[in-house]
């Protein structure tokens, strides 16, 4: 789910968030896991794309619009009639192409920039497919009753996801997620991130209190505070 740019966490907000996730567990058997990291992906690939693209299209420019680069080839080579040929020619198509696909690789080193140019959904995708990965390694199946839920959020892409432990996911539709993606995106607008993490926090807690209630035996399976990479 797309979001406004946010400001980075700061140690009031991983209280904040750490303290909700606390009182959350507290009713209970389900375990929160919070992780906010500053960019899930480099997104080289796309500025490998753009780079090719713009490559490609100076060097078709060149090929279908000769007469314009003429007077230029002449004055590398010098001014004999029969010096600009299909050799030299071909040449100064691939130094251009080269000469773009540098230009715009390094421009592209920009971030800002990559960012704006990078596809929405290709930004949605690489956040779900990070928090899903982080959930994999952190949270899943590392509580007894399979009940670990992770709320990621990525500054760059301004993005968040939820991903939910297998016993949870099988009684809890992904729709329930709603009310707690909302509290989040309502203070993130606002530059509150760690304000929204927590209470996103506190309607997930909700939502697992319903499912799966505080249990007479149940540790604290998985760490309360707030994760940032």
């Amino acid at each position: 789910m797309a979001l406004r740019k946010v400001k980075n966490l700061n140690e009031a907000d991983h209280k904040l968030v750490s303290e909700a996730v606390g009182k959350a567990e507290e009713t209970t058997d389900g375990e929160i896991v919070t992780i906010a990291a500053t960019q899930s992906d480099n997104y080289s690939d796309i500025a490998l794309i753009w780079a090719t693209i713009a490559a490609f299209i100076a060097m078709s420019f060149t090929a279908f619009f000769p007469s314009l680069y003429l007077d230029l080839l002449i004055y590398l080579f010098g001014n004999w009639d029969n010096i600009v040929g299909y050799g030299e020619f071909a040449w100064l198509i691939t130094t251009i192409g080269a000469l773009k696909f540098l230009g715009v690789w390094f421009l592209l080193k920009y971030r800002p920039l990559l960012m704006l140019l990078t596809p929405s959904w290709i930004k949605s995708e690489r956040v779900r497919e990070r928090a899903v990965d982080l959930f994999r390694v952190g949270t899943q199946s590392k509580t007894v009753g399979q009940t670990g839920v992770l709320i990621y959020l990525s500054m760059e892409e301004h993005r968040a996801e939820i991903v939910a432990d297998e016993a949870i996911a099988s009684k809890v539709g992904a729709e329930k997620w709603g009310d707690a993606m909302a509290a989040l995106i309502t203070q993130i607008k606002q530059g509150e991130a760690g304000k929204g993490m927590a209470e996103a926090v506190a309607q997930i807690g909700i939502i697992l209190t319903e499912f799966f209630p505080k249990s007479e035996a149940n540790p604290n399976e998985l760490p309360d505070k707030l994760i940032e990479l």
